[in-house]
């Protein structure tokens, strides 16, 4: 199973009569959840860290093939050098082991302050991680990563140490009329697209626009990519986001079915074997 799509978070109320059956208990959106995807990308570890009991239960309520993606703590990539970092790092993965199996890439998100001038801190942090047993991505947002002489050096780094870069996609929400992010309270940022494997995995966090229609030609843009890195072996892990949240799980099924239409060799999505909600009308 080298394929496996579903969203930045499980918890989410305005899913209620959509995703999850209507009057569904807070307690069962995980399970829930993870009978309809296969992944999840996990952003509230970069918030607060959870105990290993919750760790523990977040095991137990999923089914097997079922992988995490947790973003590291934004203490450990958001407050100073990533040097002073590293023990924090390492036991934070530590934690994330505890989803045995259900454990994913981790990735480090850093901050748009942070750029190649920390090139220093950042391999030393980075080779600090490296026998720690977890697959690890980067997500680097300063603009001058992306400057092919950073953007260069930096990949050589990352696939030098097999890890993954994070291949965010923000186009839908820029190359468009209106303003998607208008009553966001986190902007995505506008930087360029680079699709590139430093790794056996690819992690990317696509930011499709709410009108689901409108993603079709930006979704359709990633096809070959993923089949060259399926073809290849690479394991793929795309999550959908939106900035407005109602409408991530039906922009994630509707580019799972683009996918399937495009003969791309990936696993059915657990979700079209549930039995569909009846409808108000229905019931009478």
């Amino acid at each position: 199973m080298n394929f496996r799509i579903g969203c930045a978070i499980w918890a989410y109320k305005g899913w209620l009569g959509g995703l999850f059956p209507t009057g569904s208990s807070p307690s069962k959106f995980l399970q829930l959840y993870s009978q309809r995807f296969t992944t999840v990308e996990c952003n509230a570890t970069f918030y607060s860290i959870p105990s290993a009991d919750t760790v523990t239960r977040w095991e137990q309520e999923t089914p097997n093939g079922f992988e995490f993606c947790p973003k590291m703590p934004r203490s450990i990539t958001h407050e100073g050098t990533l040097t002073s970092q590293i023990e924090a790092a390492l036991s934070f993965i530590e934690l994330m082991q505890g989803l045995g199996s259900r454990l994913g890439p981790i990735f480090a998100q850093l901050p748009p302050t942070y750029g190649p001038q920390s090139f220093q801190d950042l391999e030393t942090f980075l080779m600090g991680l490296q026998d720690c047993g977890a697959p690890l991505s980067l997500e680097v947002r300063h603009p001058q990563w992306y400057e092919p002489t950073h953007a260069i050096r930096l990949n050589e780094l990352l696939q030098r140490l097999s890890i993954g870069r994070v291949l965010l996609d923000t186009r839908p929400i820029y190359e468009c009329d209106d303003n998607p992010q208008l009553t966001s309270e986190r902007r995505k940022p506008k930087l360029p697209l680079q699709p590139i494997a430093t790794s056996p995995f690819v992690l990317i966090r696509y930011i499709s626009h709410p009108d689901r229609d409108f993603n079709h030609s930006f979704m359709e843009y990633w096809v070959p990519y993923l089949q060259d890195w399926l073809q290849q072996g690479t394991r793929i892990y795309l999550i959908i986001h939106c900035p407005v949240e109602e409408h991530s799980p039906q922009n994630a099924r509707y580019f799972q079915q683009l996918l399937e239409d495009k003969r791309i060799p990936i696993s059915p999505l657990p979700w079209n074997d549930l039995p569909v909600e009846p409808s108000q009308l229905s019931l009478f």
